[in-house]
């Protein structure tokens, strides 16, 4: 079963910069499809980034040119560098894999990222 850790969370100061990083269990890692989510209190969750297996992203408008999503194959890792931090980037956030179009595993725990002065 697929399960995902995600690190790297913290108070940052709007302007700043964080790093995520989401390990993912599964031998086949290089074929999933990678995506960060985010909830902030009272929201829905929402799709920040997403990554193919062939490497094509896709951004959130709301993120275009200030997250780059990455993957390390041999590392089963996603990440997500988050430049440029905004207080509405304040949110928890998730990754998540899939394949063909459906989920893999569950939710993992989320790691809080709040940006405030």
């Amino acid at each position: 079963q697929v399960q995902h850790v995600e690190s790297g969370g913290g108070l940052v100061q709007p302007g700043g910069s964080l790093r995520l990083s989401c390990t993912v269990s599964g031998s086949i890692f290089k074929s999933y499809t990678m995506e960060w989510y985010r909830q902030a209190p009272g929201k829905q969750r929402e799709l920040v980034a997403r990554i193919t297996s062939g490497g094509n992203t896709v951004y959130a408008d709301s993120v275009k040119g200030r997250f780059t999503i990455s993957r390390d194959n041999a590392k089963n890792t996603v990440y997500l560098q988050m430049n440029s931090l905004k207080p509405e980037d304040t949110a928890v956030y998730y990754c998540r894999a899939s394949a063909g179009g459906v989920f893999l595993g569950y939710w993992g725990q989320g790691t809080q990222v709040t940006v405030s002065s």
